[in-house]
């Protein structure tokens, strides 16, 4: 197993890979675009992760679009902005503290390799829940019209499910 160590704005400490990167998915769990694609295709208009680069492997930042100083929406992928703020999560209980930046984070290490299984467990019940936002694109949306419920396809992008597709 290896040793993770954190040391970033938001937390300090370690934890452990106990898989494969991108390997031994739960199997109710399919996200259809990696952390580094999602980082390259631009989310969270560009201020996620600019302070904890260094818990993550280094290619994954190759061509992220990220914005340290600060927030920047035309960083996103449709230019909108589908995100609450970070107390509005912590408000509404849906943040652990092992994650204090939210369900990317968990997805980030998760996919890097490491299993917490309650909350493993927790996260990938939100993530299926995120599929509505597909029923809604698919019944609103001529199929690939990019253009059509943008702020809802940004967010599925945020929960790894590829709306280029739809």
């Amino acid at each position: 197993m290896k040793k993770v160590i954190i040391d970033d704005t938001m937390q300090q400490g370690t934890y452990y890979l106990n898989e494969a990167m991108g390997a031994n998915f739960d199997p109710d769990f399919k996200p259809e675009l990696s952390p580094k694609e999602l980082l390259a295709l631009g989310l969270f208009r560009g201020k996620y992760m600019t302070d904890c680069r260094s818990e993550f492997p280094e290619d994954w930042f190759d061509h992220a679009k990220l914005s340290p100083a600060r927030k920047d929406i035309s960083l996103n992928y449709y230019q909108g902005d589908a995100s609450q703020p970070l107390k509005v999560w912590q408000a509404n209980g849906w943040i652990n503290p092992i994650d204090p930046r939210g369900w990317f984070q968990w997805y980030c290490r998760y996919y890097y390799g490491r299993r917490v299984p309650d909350e493993d467990r927790r996260q990938i019940k939100r993530w299926k829940a995120m599929v509505r936002y597909i029923g809604a694109i698919k019944k609103n949306c001529d199929k690939m019209d990019q253009s059509c419920r943008q702020k809802q396809r940004q967010a599925l992008l945020h929960w790894a499910y590829d709306s280029r597709k739809l």
